[in-house]
């Protein structure tokens, strides 16, 4: 997986735009921008307003649900059950249309 900066850079450019843009889409000068992408340091709110302003969201992935995450964005199936029981008792497993995000989110300590 990429670092942080190849990731917002590859999403300003994948957006069409210049380092000068995110003046206006964040506040931020050019060269905080540009050092932002290099190899700065960002803190938190400094890359939550970046994330925005890049149509991107931060978020915090368990380790343990990293692969399944990370294969669902690359639009493989994740490697989760997904099974549940039918009126009559029998197992029937979710198809990932019907349910995306199955056991993705939840806590199995």
């Amino acid at each position: 997986m990429s670092s942080i900066h190849e990731q917002l850079k590859k999403q300003r450019k994948a957006l069409g735009l210049k380092q000068e843009d995110m003046i206006l889409r964040v506040g931020m000068a050019r060269q905080q921008y540009q050092r932002l992408e290099a190899k700065g340091n960002p803190r938190l709110n400094t890359l939550e307003l970046v994330a925005k302003g890049l149509k991107m969201e931060l978020m915090l992935i368990p380790q343990e649900k990293l692969r399944a995450v990370r294969d669902l964005l690359e639009g493989k199936s994740p490697a989760v059950s997904g099974v549940t029981l039918d009126a009559k008792g029998a197992a029937t497993r979710k198809s990932l249309s019907d349910d995306p995000w199955q056991e993705l989110l939840e806590d199995n300590s």
